[in-house]
């Protein structure tokens, strides 16, 4: 018998997208579908989201990787494994992914966003697809994480913190350079805004 689609990795990379994309049409206008805190803190460095709710939208986007991978882990008590991401090429090659890859999507969040706001229905296509790419260029050697809530979700209920603090530094500062590169290329047109973002990804 063969193994399921989703258990390779296209299956998982095509299923890291489609969530994606599917949430931030489900909830897009209720929270900015804000589900990455390295997301979070590059709105928030473009100026285009406000200090005070950045500490909130972190807790809140830790707080439900952890009660997912909890109910994931009592769904299925004698799975292996709970979506770890584990660097599998060592620390070094990991890292430049991890930002490397959180730098392209935070730079498509930003070009397909304006003040704030989703331009047009096919944003979340975009950025579902984004993910989804990135996911499979890297996830054999960082495990494309590009969220550290993703990674710490996981990490909680497994007990596997190896090379945890690379999702913790990598993804954030990814985001960082995605907004220097933005601002470059577009300039002003990037990250002037007085209103909140409410498209993340």
């Amino acid at each position: 018998m063969s193994d399921p689609p989703w258990s390779n990795g296209v299956g998982i990379s095509l299923a890291f997208g489609l969530v994606v994309m599917v949430m931030i049409y489900a909830v897009g206008d209720v929270s900015g579908a804000h589900f990455n805190p390295a997301v979070t803190l590059g709105f928030w460095w473009a100026g285009r989201f406000p200090a005070a709710r950045v500490g909130p939208y972190i807790a809140s986007q830790c707080g439900a990787a952890v009660v997912a991978s909890v109910l994931l882990r009592a769904s299925f008590p004698e799975a292996g494994s709970y979506g770890e991401t584990l660097p599998q090429a060592g620390i070094g090659a990991a890292l430049v992914f991890e930002v490397v890859l959180t730098s392209f999507l935070m730079f498509v969040i930003l070009g397909i966003t304006t003040h704030g706001r989703i331009e047009g229905g096919f944003a979340g296509i975009a950025i579902g697809a984004t993910v989804m790419l990135a996911s499979l260029a890297g996830g054999t050697v960082s495990g494309a994480s590009m969220n550290p809530a993703r990674s710490l979700g996981p990490a909680v209920v497994s007990g596997e913190w190896a090379g945890f603090a690379l999702y913790l530094v990598a993804p954030p500062l990814g985001a960082w350079l995605a907004v220097r590169a933005c601002r470059l290329v577009r300039g002003d047109r990037c990250c002037v805004s007085a209103e909140p973002a409410t498209a993340a990804g």
